[in-house]
């Protein structure tokens, strides 16, 4: 059974998976954005409950949102397409193990970091040398354009990113972006199923400089587009 150790370094969370190699021996870093999140994306089940999100997936937040597979259980759907209850996504030929923020029992907190409109944020790193490094995203009323800063110690790197749309597919082969969570149903305010599939979370490998020490990054988001940023996954070099 693998490990999974959690440290605290300089006030951040990160995780680390010490008894599995991802990716030719790099070590996996879960970067911790509570204090950067701003809405509650997904409907979860604490104590046999549900907790409803209140800024979801589409319809500026507005008109749908996710739910774990044990509240869409809870209140009667039939084998959906919901997110795992285990936030711990398993690694793949594509990306490594990747946690996201929501869980069943995490009462009413926030999940995800949402942009409406045109807006900004920005985050830590543990400051290392990343060999790659995921973002989750979801984008909808079409695809939104963002611009990326990437911090090193010696300078700062700017990527420019066009996040599609959460309803498009991705092909097999594309080099920068995967699936993370693939055929989504989405539930509106009532947590009534609106439509039972082809919605998915999206994952961008920015493809950070690995001869650099990164410390920080900043994501700018341009209209029009709504944006949904659900989590930071490094590999480490």
């Amino acid at each position: 059974m693998k490990k999974i150790f959690i440290l605290f370094v300089s006030g951040l969370l990160f995780n680390l998976n010490a008894s599995a190699k991802v990716a030719e021996g790099k070590k996996v870093v879960q970067i911790n954005l509570s204090r950067q999140l701003n809405a509650r994306s997904v409907t979860t089940l604490s104590d046999g409950k549900l907790i409803t999100w209140t800024k979801g997936i589409d319809g500026n937040g507005e008109a749908d949102g996710y739910l774990t597979k044990a509240a869409a259980i809870f209140k009667g759907d039939i084998d959906p397409n919901a997110l795992p209850d285990n936030p711990l996504f398993p690694a793949n030929d594509q990306h490594p193990q990747v946690l996201l923020h929501y869980t069943n029992g995490d009462g009413n907190s926030n999940q995800t970091v949402a942009i409406t409109h045109a807006g900004s944020f920005s985050f830590k790193v543990p400051p290392k040398h990343y060999s790659s490094l995921f973002f989750a995203l979801t984008s909808s009323e079409g695809a939104s354009q963002i611009k990326i800063s990437l911090h090193y110690t010696d300078g700062i790197e700017f990527k420019s990113i066009e996040v599609p749309d959460y309803y498009m597919d991705i092909a097999a082969d594309n080099t920068d972006w995967c699936y993370l969570a693939h055929n989504l149903a989405k539930w509106g305010k009532m947590n009534q199923m609106t439509e039972n599939d082809h919605h998915n979370i999206d994952l961008l490998n920015v493809h950070p400089n690995p001869n650099r020490r990164l410390k920080s990054i900043q994501i700018e988001k341009s209209e029009p587009g709504y944006l949904v940023f659900w989590g930071a996954t490094g590999l480490v070099k």
